[in-house]
């Protein structure tokens, strides 16, 4: 925090202790992982923005901590034509935050413009014949055959989440931004516009209108959505120790990622609370831009896999406690059902044989140009590492340093790198994300109508179609198999381990949750 607006808070306080307490109780302020710099949660699968989305709009499912869909925003809903007509009704009283009530058709535009972006939106796109109102609170899916994974996708808590908004502002082409005058929500918060200061402060407050759930339990995504606080603000803090001693002082209430070099002086301070709140973790990943040279040629991302070293990308984040991280990670996340390993062979940590790949490959000292990001803790190690790893294969790098919200706006570019393109960056997803083909959008070979990266593959994309269709988890898991391998010829992306970051939080705190590594800010109380 700056020195100065420290001074001028604590001469506040001497002077008012009892109005400043007052109001320090109905505020939560919380060090979020990155500056906000995207509104929209369809356009980007940047973790930021869909933070700010499960605080601003509410979706038709939730996943609780088994990670079973339970209704949110409807009542419930029926299924007939042998599990191909699927009917919907929304609770009473859902409204936006211009007053307007939620209907029906603004949840069918809404599925709409998600299902051109999303993984699974797309898949469930693609089976869908018809969306209908039947009246302001019913609405249909019709199918051309069955979707048994309907309510995991209407539930989907990770990038990009089904978020309900009003169909005016769902009409916007999904490959373009909403603003921040077109962030109208259905969830609990508001987003305060006029007092957003990018780099610095975003502020959300409690929507009075808001109806939570009238039963169930806080679980996950799911469950009453009761707020007790009136403001919830971002303080964005790029400098970690900064952010560390904010919490030891109490001027922050939540640190959504604290660092794991700064966890030990947290944990020891007996006002602070240190957890891991995810067991599946993050997954660390490496995406090249299969547009352009070098990075368009298989032959020179198979080479990058001889290189890797995933314990050396692990390390320099998380440290050497084995207990935080784990190498050895392929397509799916570990200890789960799919994970498997199937061609983890090519991590050979060899440069020797990576450099005569690159040389084999017909490189001709094209530039690469490596995204690094400088403000996420994770993101600034592995950036590190991995332009240190393309200096010792002798390539041409161009290692460029900028905050995250500039990566992702840069990386949505497809210019090559000489006209304001890249090559690479580095990034992370959830767990959750990577569980299976549904939701991967990592593993994806869409081309330039896919995911950022854009890696053509028609073999990912039948084996991911072979996989909806498979009858049994061991159907499941021989075909995920065949993905893991596939990945590897392909290369879409290269993973780097899995790591489990904690979370800092004020003990005076309680109902803190961070479920699947998003940090949400309602039932969260001060005692």
């Amino acid at each position: 925090m700056q020195r100065r607006s420290f001074l001028a808070g604590a001469a506040a306080a001497a002077a008012a202790p009892s109005i400043v307490q007052a109001q320090a109780n109905r505020v939560l302020k919380v060090v979020p992982h990155a500056n906000l710099t995207v509104m929209d949660p369809v356009w980007t699968t940047a973790y930021i923005t869909r933070n700010h989305g499960f605080a601003v709009w509410d979706t038709l499912y939730g996943l609780d901590d088994e990670y079973k869909p339970q209704p949110q925003m409807v009542e419930g809903h029926t299924v007939e034509n042998d599990g191909k007509l699927w009917t919907f009704t929304l609770r009473e009283g859902l409204r936006f935050h211009n007053n307007e009530p939620v209907r029906a058709q603004d949840c069918i535009a809404s599925l709409e413009r998600w299902g051109k972006r999303d993984a699974m939106g797309t898949r469930l796109a693609a089976l869908t014949e018809e969306m209908r109102a039947l009246d302001d609170r019913r609405f249909t899916i019709r199918l051309s055959r069955p979707f048994g994974l309907m309510l995991d996708a209407l539930a989907k808590p990770t990038s990009n989440a089904p978020f309900i908004m009003p169909a005016s502002i769902s009409a916007t082409d999904a490959f373009t931004q909403i603003r921040p005058d077109q962030v109208i929500g259905s969830g609990p918060f508001t987003f305060n516009a006029r007092e957003l200061i990018s780099g610095s402060r975003v502020v959300y407050e409690r929507f009075a209108g808001y109806r939570p759930r009238a039963n169930g339990t806080p679980s996950g995504t799911a469950g009453p959505k009761v707020v007790h606080f009136d403001r919830v603000e971002w303080h964005i803090i790029p400098d970690f120790a900064t952010a560390a001693n904010a919490m030891v002082s109490g001027e922050m209430d939540w640190w959504e990622v604290a660092t794991p070099d700064l966890a030990p002086m947290l944990r020891r301070n007996r006002n602070v609370n240190v957890t891991v709140p995810d067991p599946l973790g993050s997954i660390a990943v490496m995406r090249p831009n299969h547009l352009h040279a070098p990075m368009n040629n298989p032959k020179f991302r198979q080479a990058l896999l001889r290189a890797v070293s995933q314990a050396d990308f692990m390390t320099a984040f998380m440290g050497s406690d084995p207990q935080g991280f784990k190498s050895g990670v392929g397509a799916f996340t570990p200890g789960t059902p799919l994970a498997s390993d199937a061609g983890l062979e090519v991590f050979e940590n060899n440069i020797e044989t990576a450099r005569r790949m690159i040389r084999e490959s017909g490189y001709n000292g094209e530039r690469i140009v490596l995204l690094g990001t400088t403000d996420i803790a994770s993101l600034a190690a592995w950036s590190q590492v991995a332009a240190d790893m393309f200096r010792r294969l002798q390539v041409n790098i161009d290692f460029q340093s900028m905050d995250w919200g500039t990566v992702v706006q840069r990386r949505a570019q497809q210019t090559p790198p000489d006209a304001g393109g890249w090559s690479a960056f580095c990034t992370n997803w959830g767990g959750l994300d990577h569980l299976n083909p549904a939701g991967h959008l990592m593993l994806r070979g869409q081309g330039r109508q896919g995911f950022i990266g854009w890696p053509e593959s028609e073999r990912l994309e039948s084996l991911r179609e072979a996989w909806f269709e498979a009858p049994d988890l061991p159907a499941q898991q021989r075909i995920a198999a065949d993905l893991q391998r596939q990945m590897f010829e392909d290369v879409p992306y290269i993973p780097l381990g899995q790591f489990f970051q904690p979370l800092a939080h004020r003990r005076n705190l309680t109902g803190v949750m961070q479920p699947g590594g998003i940090p949400v800010f309602w039932n969260v109380r001060r005692t």
